[in-house]
């Protein structure tokens, strides 16, 4: 079996999104975080256009999951879109 090439440490930091935004060191093991989400939230997640935590996620989840999953995931969607907007907006600047 051939091994799986290994990207230097560099690159692999490199590899947190092209975000304005501030990044925060996380508390716990955020795979462990990940792997507890229902399977429609990790769903979004896989497909997301931002680097979202789980926790932030999880929130969204909790105090929407009345309405039903797809008006939450529409309201995650709505989220994202803003937050990219406001990121649009300030690389303007």
């Amino acid at each position: 079996m051939t091994p799986i090439p290994r990207r230097p440490p560099a690159a692999r930091a490199a590899n947190l999104g092209q975000t304005g935004f501030p990044r925060r060191r996380r508390q716990g093991d955020p795979m462990r975080d990940y792997d507890a989400l229902p399977a429609a939230l990790r769903g979004w997640l896989a497909g997301a256009a931002l680097p979202w935590s789980p926790a932030s996620c999880r929130r969204i989840w909790a105090r929407h999951r009345a309405e039903g999953i797809a008006a939450v995931l529409e309201r995650l969607d709505r989220a994202e879109r803003a937050m990219l907007s406001r990121e649009r907006l300030s690389r303007g600047r």
